[in-house]
């Protein structure tokens, strides 16, 4: 329905009513007549067709382990909600549960307040900004939960790492001086960035190493928000991590983000999807995401 907004907001009524719009297109296999309408309108210009001089970008996908701890409770609270769901299945309260399933993939401290175990992912993290740092890189690391950055922003204080740190909250002023001051002081190598707020408007060229704690359902975001530094003025080969729990809800999440890419490649390239249609994530497939 992204798409019947974006129509609708520059040309009202071409691609229909959004009643329309469902009937025809949402769940159907078929999108010929769609890719019809929409392609005398899409203009695709990859970075690389642009910008010959921009440096390639390298992507590597961490499968983290969960310390036995975590696991214990990951799996004891999966048990718990497959025995909700068979009583209620209020798509409400599945994706409430699909959130506390990726906070304890990050820190069950998040969601248990007495927890005093470790996070498997908070230790990685810890180890890549060593090194990185090291190394003389500028590091973006960025998450959907602001109360994980905060959770990283506590270490970093105890630790002594120069950071700066910025979220929804954050001022559009402070936001203008913070990008200054990050690109500029060789002093300061880690900028904490909340997905949501950090997707656009950030030109942050200085950092190589761009770091996701955590995977998110929309593929096109987390890649708006490593364009904050693989963009024009950059001149060194950008390293993007993915950091990512193994035999959790953010490997199914990954699967998903890669189907969604290839549906967004087919409407843009002109290609049929071998039967994958524009589809919001209907209850059961919300549901096996806890198998």
């Amino acid at each position: 329905m992204e798409l019947w907004s974006i129509f609708d907001f520059v040309m009202p009524g071409y691609l229909f009513t959004k009643e329309r719009f469902k009937e025809r297109f949402v769940g159907n296999s078929d999108l010929a007549e769609l890719k019809t309408l929409i392609t005398p309108f899409i203009l695709r210009r990859v970075k690389s067709d642009v910008l010959d001089e921009l440096p390639s970008k390298v992507e590597k996908k961490y499968l983290v382990e969960l310390n036995s701890k975590q696991k214990q409770i990951y799996k004891s609270y999966i048990k718990e909600v497959k025995m909700k769901i068979e009583t209620s299945r209020d798509k409400v309260n599945l994706f409430a549960y699909l959130t506390k399933l990726r906070e304890l993939c990050l820190d069950p401290s998040l969601v248990i307040q007495d927890y005093i175990g470790k996070s498997a992912k908070l230790n990685i993290v810890k180890e890549l900004v060593e090194e990185e740092q090291k190394a003389g890189n500028k590091i973006l690391l960025f998450s959907q939960f602001t109360s994980v950055l905060k959770k990283i922003e506590d270490d970093f204080k105890t630790s002594g790492v120069n950071y700066l740190y910025l979220d929804g909250s954050t001022s559009a002023k402070n936001r203008v001086e913070m990008v200054k001051n990050f690109n500029e002081n060789d002093d300061i190598k880690v900028f904490l960035i909340s997905l949501k707020a950090g997707g656009v408007g950030l030109n942050l060229t200085s950092a190589s190493v761009v770091i996701h704690f955590d995977p998110w359902w929309n593929p096109a975001i987390e890649d708006q928000a490593t364009d904050r530094a693989h963009r024009f003025g950059q001149k060194n080969t950008v390293k993007v991590i993915k950091l990512v729990a193994k035999d959790t809800i953010e490997e199914k999440i990954v699967l998903m983000q890669e189907d969604k890419k290839d549906l967004i490649q087919s409407l843009m390239d002109g290609k049929e999807m071998d039967g994958k249609g524009l589809k919001r994530l209907s209850e059961e497939e919300i549901i096996k995401l806890f198998d």
